[in-house]
């Protein structure tokens, strides 16, 4: 007997195999996490619009289109960005689209939806992003530039996009 999926459950579980951590609630291996008490959702609406000071290189880019038809249009993506001091990733939402962050070089502040305080986020810290009410921008407030590995799942919709 041959089970077929919806696009919508076919696209969970394949992220669920790709990306782990970002559906895990509260990992103690996640460092840079928002403090309990600190927990708001809706506490912060917006942020810095513009990036400023950052390099943002696609790396590897794997159409999954061959993937059948819940895959059409998505691209996995492998990036490195380089934040350099009082550099910014903009103001940006995670409802659509799934990424891992690896912090490979240095210490970066993420300003959250969900959260009331700066979180700093230092090397070798992982970040699981996905939901709709993950939305955040990065400032580097520190002397050395900062380097980001993103692994992300780029929906159709967001290709044509300066998606950072």
């Amino acid at each position: 007997m041959t089970t077929i999926l919806s696009p919508k459950t076919a696209i969970a579980l394949f992220l669920t195999a790709l990306f782990p951590a970002t559906f895990t609630v509260a990992v103690p291996a996640f460092a840079g996490q928002c403090p309990a008490n600190q927990v708001m959702v809706g506490a912060r609406t917006s942020g810095e619009t513009m990036p400023k000071d950052v390099t943002d290189d696609v790396l590897s880019a794997i159409d999954l289109s061959s993937k059948g038809e819940a895959f059409k249009g998505y691209m996995l993506r492998l990036r490195k960005l380089v934040v350099q001091p009082n550099g910014v990733v903009p103001w940006h939402s995670h409802e659509k689209r799934a990424a891992n962050i690896l912090i490979l070089e240095g210490s970066i502040m993420e300003y959250n939806s969900t959260c009331k305080v700066a979180i700093e986020h230092k090397a070798g810290d992982v970040v699981g992003e996905f939901g709709a009410d993950v939305a955040h921008w990065w400032r580097n407030e520190s002397k050395k530039p900062v380097v980001i590995i993103s692994g992300d799942l780029l929906p159709p919709e967001m290709r044509a996009a300066d998606a950072m």
